[in-house]
């Protein structure tokens, strides 16, 4: 038990006797400013009484009479003591005085003081607020920490004491206890011993901080019933923290939103025998967020027995400014090594692509890019790139590259772009890359195929030739298409037809021709005058042919 404990308890019986008993603090007789009563206690000191009082003038007499606590009022006193000396204070007129007490039984005793002063003034049966713990006392001497300041390879710490109990009645007499347990205080941990012969007890622990408030205490015991148990003052111990190094693979991770990055490496700790590994000990990526708050944790591991260790870092907590540490604070053993890092995140975009290739080889490509992270911010000039490739799967090229405008610059708001161009890839795949930052990744859209084939008109030719005038005209040849480096029949096309008169610069549009699934043009027109016919392959393309060029024939009608 504790002193702070036993005062609480003594104050409360003292009032409680007061009550009872009809006691109370007396005052002085005669003028003001005369002896007062501050407390009567006996402080744990053996066989003392310690009182503590003040006047106007000097105080020159000092009776203490002491009361079984449990006594009824009037019983006779149980002892008295004035052979009173100052013990503190800065002259007669202030201060605490100290008396040895002698009293025949142990126990708890109620204190009355009378005190004197030298103008005359008394005061009688001044009740103390405190009662006169006369109990043995067990204390803790010579308590002893080796080593005092214990390091990596010698981390254990033996503690050893000495319990010696004194009786009141016989102050100057103390005696070694034996079988009394006590309680080591050794910081954030509590460690227990018992004493052994010649009261001497010993046990051991191992610091978990730097620095170790360390004191011990006996225990309650049945041998010594009621004694009072004396905390040693406490003794400061240090541990000896050595240093430590480590290695990192890299300083510097840029992920992608969503994915994992690894870092690895190698602790160790200086030692008198050298560097070795430093085996259990954590390595921790912390630093300052994006925003600049504190203490971000974007990943923690733990050295294996020999050192090494694996790093898995989530892209969870981006840490621009961070550090990777090895250790923690208040480690007893080992100072805390830090290395400068840098955890940058991509967040994840989103972009989507139309295209489109008309008849006469223009692309046109529109879309929207767009993110949905608060804490990730646009390029300065943001654009996307238009590749191309022959399979869709490798190769990709650079066909141009195409602003984005931002005009939102908010998050889950698209930014859209466009551009139509002129490409000579008439059969190709084609896809959109975002070009992204350290801060919004890079994003790729799915290829589209997009394809018009090449056509045209071989063996045109006008028949009969000359022809009768109102006599039908045929025409002949073969409507083809490119595919790869093979010309193939166009079944099913739509040639037109056009005619230009003998003398005229201007073609006029006569109808659509057909082509049979051999690709052969079928159809005729009427005879009305001389002049040119011309076929193309240029009004119903359809979605994958291309335009072909006009061919000619001049027809003499008669």
């Amino acid at each position: 038990m504790r002193r702070n404990t036993f005062l609480a308890a003594a104050t409360a019986t003292a009032l409680s006797a007061s009550l009872f008993t009809g006691l109370s603090p007396a005052h002085a007789d005669g003028a003001a400013g005369g002896p007062v009563l501050s407390d009567a206690d006996g402080w744990y000191e053996p066989g003392e009484l310690f009182v503590t009082a003040h006047s106007d003038s000097p105080i020159t007499g000092i009776t203490a009479h002491l009361y079984p606590l449990d006594a009824p009022d009037g019983t006779p006193e149980a002892g008295s003591t004035e052979d009173f000396t100052q013990y503190s204070g800065q002259d007669a007129r202030s201060g605490t005085w100290r008396a040895p007490v002698h009293l025949a039984q142990l126990g708890d005793y109620r204190v009355t003081v009378d005190l004197q002063g030298a103008s005359g003034a008394t005061v009688t049966g001044a009740l103390s607020p405190h009662t006169l713990q006369y109990r043995t006392i067990v204390t803790i001497s010579d308590l002893t920490a080796t080593p005092s300041a214990p390091d990596y390879l010698h981390p254990n710490v033996s503690v050893s004491g000495t319990v010696e109990v004194t009786d009141p009645r016989r102050p100057d007499t103390p005696a070694a206890a034996e079988g009394i347990p006590v309680a080591v205080n050794a910081g954030r941990s509590q460690v227990s011993a018992t004493a052994t012969a010649g009261g001497r007890f010993t046990t051991a622990f191992i610091p978990t901080e730097p620095s170790v408030q360390l004191s011990a205490a006996p225990q309650a015991s049945a041998t010594y019933p009621g004694a009072i148990d004396l905390l040693t003052a406490p003794q400061t111990l240090h541990t000896t923290q050595a240093p430590v190094r480590f290695s990192a693979s890299t300083h510097a991770l840029n992920l992608k939103q969503g994915a994992t990055g690894t870092i690895t490496g190698h602790a160790e700790i200086q030692t008198a025998s050298g560097w070795q590994p430093l085996p259990h000990t954590d390595i921790t990526l912390h630093g300052l967020d994006v925003y600049g708050n504190a203490d971000v944790v974007a990943g923690q591991t733990t050295t294996d027995s020999q050192g090494a260790y694996t790093l898995h870092v989530s892209s969870e907590n981006p840490a621009p400014s961070a550090e990777l540490e090895a250790g923690t604070a208040y480690m007893p053993f080992q100072q805390v090594a830090t290395q400068p890092f840098g955890l940058h995140v991509a967040y994840t975009t989103h972009l989507g692509m139309s295209a489109s290739l008309n008849d006469t080889a223009s692309l046109h490509v529109s879309g929207y890019v767009s993110y949905a992270d608060p804490r990730a911010k646009w390029p300065a000039k943001p654009t996307v790139t238009l590749q191309y490739s022959k399979d869709g799967k490798s190769g990709w090229r650079d066909a141009t590259t195409i602003p984005v405008p931002v005009r939102y610059n908010k998050p889950l708001f698209d930014e859209t772009f466009a551009r139509t161009l002129t490409t000579q890839n008439t059969d190709t795949y084609w896809r959109a890359r975002f070009n992204g930052n350290t801060d919004l990744g890079t994003s790729t859209t799915k290829p589209v195929h997009l394809y018009r084939y090449a056509t045209r008109i071989t063996g045109f030719r006008a028949h009969p030739d000359p022809v009768r005038k109102s006599q039908p005209i045929s025409f002949a040849g073969t409507l083809q298409y490119k595919k790869g480096t093979t010309w193939k029949p166009l079944s099913g096309g739509s040639p037109s037809l056009y005619f230009r008169p003998r003398g005229s610069t201007t073609y006029h549009f006569v109808a659509d021709l057909d082509t049979d699934s051999h690709g052969h043009i079928v159809g005729m027109v009427t005879a009305k005058q001389d002049g040119t016919w011309a076929i193309a392959f240029n009004r119903q393309t359809g979605s994958h042919y291309l335009r072909s060029t006009r061919v000619t024939d001049y027809v003499d009608v008669r």
